[in-house]
């Protein structure tokens, strides 16, 4: 009998795209299998899951205030509220699985009351309060990193897209290059700050343009939309190629020998998952969770990490380029990065899912 699964989890592509692509998983082993993803009208899921086939029920949104505030006075009515929506799509379902977010708190607690197994998946190293709140309820706990502090948490990786899991870099690498712009034999950094860009990224490497060029090292540079970078002396060099955003990220990633990038779960995930040597740069606000991303694959030697005010030309001059230069070198940190990696984490994920809906069957 097929199952019919709840997706808890929105906001943010890092809440959606594990989502998503555990949605795509559980159809490819049924296609039968009924998917119902529980979102808000404010986030990315309002757009994104119904584009990519799925239903979405629509949940109100109950943000914790920081501070003391008319907004604490509602939140007991707005939790009760949420949690009723929760429970009217949980009331069928076989079990819940949560991505952490404004949407999984309540969705946790209605199916606790409602007796509906779940599942959490946590993508960051350091867990966030709606995840720590349901690990506490669920043996079923699955994180993406080593360390995670989550109880009973089982090292599952990030479920990932197909685009990404599937790439064949090698294979690809000189047609992606010519397709982009690049030449197909020379070596490639990718430097991404993501859809948003990186400021400091973005000046540091309009420093260090012809330092790399000159040194024979092409870049590709992604600088965020509505961004731009300004080189020294106010020209482009010929092998910089520079784009605000990719929507063919395997692409640039079959073009690299190594990666500049933010430390994401989602970018820590995708680039260990393909074996490419990164530059980790953490995000220098929030609650750190970046550096945390990175720290394990760096220990185990499958990429540097800098701190954001120290991704400065002279560290491009002095450790970068250097790394660039030693095929060696770059070929043993990618080879750790891909024994980190892990590609099969949708695979994995949607395991544990049906594992947890058989045991709450027998009960």
């Amino acid at each position: 009998m097929s199952l019919s699964v709840v997706l808890a989890g929105g906001g943010t592509t890092g809440h959606v795209g594990p989502l998503l692509s555990l949605a795509d998983c559980l159809r490819r082993r049924d296609p039968a299998t009924k998917i119902t993803a529980l979102g808000t009208a404010e986030g990315l899921e309002a757009r994104l899951v119904p584009a990519a086939g799925y239903d979405l029920e629509l949940m109100p949104r109950v943000p914790m205030p920081r501070r003391p505030s008319a907004d604490l006075l509602r939140l007991p009515g707005r939790l009760r509220a949420a949690i009723n929506a929760a429970a009217a799509v949980l009331k069928d379902a076989d079990v819940l699985v949560g991505f952490g977010g404004y949407v999984s708190s309540p969705a946790y607690i209605a199916a606790r009351w409602l007796g509906v197994p779940f599942v959490v998946h946590e993508a960051n190293a350091r867990p966030g309060l709606a995840n720590r709140l349901g690990a506490r309820f669920t043996p079923h706990v699955a994180v993406t990193f080593p360390g995670t502090p989550l109880p009973g948490g089982q090292v599952i990786g990030l479920p990932l897209r197909r685009q990404i899991t599937t790439l064949d870099r090698a294979a690809e690498r000189a047609s992606a290059r010519v397709e982009l712009g690049l030449k197909p034999n020379l070596t490639t950094l990718f430097v991404t700050g993501g859809s948003l860009g990186a400021q400091q990224l973005n000046d540091t490497f309009g420093k260090a343009a012809w330092l790399l060029t000159g040194a024979g090292i092409q870049v590709l540079h992604t600088v965020g939309r509505g961004k731009t970078v300004t080189f020294d002396g106010g020209e482009q060099p010929a092998n910089y190629v520079t784009a605000e955003y990719l929507d063919r990220m395997d692409l640039a990633y079959a073009a690299a020998d190594a990666v500049v990038c933010r430390s994401g779960a989602g970018n820590v995930s995708e680039v260990t998952a393909l074996g490419l040597p990164a530059a980790y740069v953490p995000l220098p606000i929030g609650n750190g969770e970046q550096r945390f991303n990175a720290e394990p694959v760096v220990a185990a030697g499958g990429g540097l990490l800098i701190d954001n005010q120290d991704c400065r030309p002279d560290w491009v001059a002095g450790t970068l380029l250097p790394l660039l230069q030693d095929p060696v070198r770059l070929k043993e940190m990618g080879d750790a990065a891909a024994r980190f990696g892990i590609r099969d984490a949708d695979e994995r994920l949607a395991s544990m899912v049906e594992v947890a809906a058989a045991r709450g069957a027998r009960k």
